[in-house]
């Protein structure tokens, strides 16, 4: 089983909204939910951890890999996103 197991995943609007200024999508943020690493986070939340090769610039500067942490909370029946972090790595000058 996957760690985000199989409810459903809906966003918050805030987390929503946040997502192309934070440079990451739905999808990327569905995969760290489904398959990424989980550790405990405020107010009884959840935090995933995925990172993804990147490989190209962001923001005027070149990153190797994008690591997405969506904050969550869990419910009986769904997945709620509050927000999203992303942090770049591995880059060159």
């Amino acid at each position: 089983m996957t760690n985000g197991g199989t409810k459903p995943i809906v966003f918050s609007q805030h987390a929503a909204d946040q997502l192309a200024d934070r440079g990451t999508s739905r999808e990327e943020v569905i995969q760290a939910v489904r398959f990424g690493a989980r550790q405990p986070a405020k107010k009884g939340r959840i935090a995933y951890t995925k990172n993804f090769s990147f490989e190209k610039e962001w923001k005027g500067r070149y990153y190797r890999i994008k690591q997405v942490m969506p904050i969550v909370a869990e419910e009986k029946e769904k997945y709620i996103v509050v927000t999203v972090f992303v942090f770049f790595f591995g880059g060159e000058k």
